[in-house]
């Protein structure tokens, strides 16, 4: 991994790092399990793209990688259904 791969992994997990810090505090205000979901997503991201760079992988499809990021993003597609639910009867 070039240096300036690094360097841009590292932006990417201090943006995730951060969103997800912004989704807390709506988490906080509103107790909607909708923003818990995005802060797991968006931390999970940074952690992601913190191993890459510590564990120094030559490419982002080595199947640990890859497969916390599938957990990511599944967590956000579970966010939005969960949302779209309706809600229970009685």
């Amino acid at each position: 991994m070039s240096t300036l791969d690094a360097v841009m992994s590292g932006a990417i997990a201090m943006a995730a790092a951060l969103l997800g810090v912004f989704f807390l505090r709506f988490w906080r205000q509103t107790r909607d399990s909708f923003f818990l979901y995005f802060v797991a997503c968006f931390w999970l991201e940074a952690a992601s793209r913190m191993a890459v760079v510590g564990l120094r992988y030559d490419t982002e499809d080595a199947p640990l990688v890859y497969g916390v990021r599938l957990l990511s993003y599944g967590l956000i597609i579970v966010a939005i259904w969960q949302k779209n639910r309706p809600p229970p009867r009685g």
